[in-house]
């Protein structure tokens, strides 16, 4: 293999080692989002549905322990079969949809004051 292909593998494999940790990080401060969310607003917080079923039925600690294990269960799939571009996608969704909300709302909204 020549210098260039060396390079573009090492390239290949920096940013999917990258993509998967940012997307665990993601996981777990999302999990971490949910489960103080849910003990400071309730359990009607929570926008995902099936997660909300769960809630109510096991509790939220086993409900996003569940729900965080397959994420990363899937997310360390996608990075096996190295499918690096898909893994960064969902962590910026990740980010978008569901990290940046609570963080929004649990440290930056006012309404947060009545809530605690």
């Amino acid at each position: 293999m020549d210098a260039l292909g060396r390079f573009r593998e090492y390239r290949h494999t920096t940013f999917g080692n990258a993509a998967i940790l940012l997307f665990l990080c993601a996981q777990a401060a999302d999990g971490v989002f949910t489960y103080l969310g849910v003990h400071a607003f309730g359990r009607m917080i929570e926008a995902n549905p099936l997660l909300a079923y769960l809630m109510h039925h096991v509790g939220p600690g086993l409900a996003l322990t569940g729900a965080k294990l397959a994420a990363v269960g899937c997310g360390s799939l996608l990075h096996l079969l190295t499918v690096h571009r898909i893994v960064a996608a969902l962590t910026g969704l990740y980010l978008a949809a569901a990290i940046a909300p609570w963080i929004y709302l649990l440290f930056v909204s006012p309404a947060r004051l009545f809530a605690f």
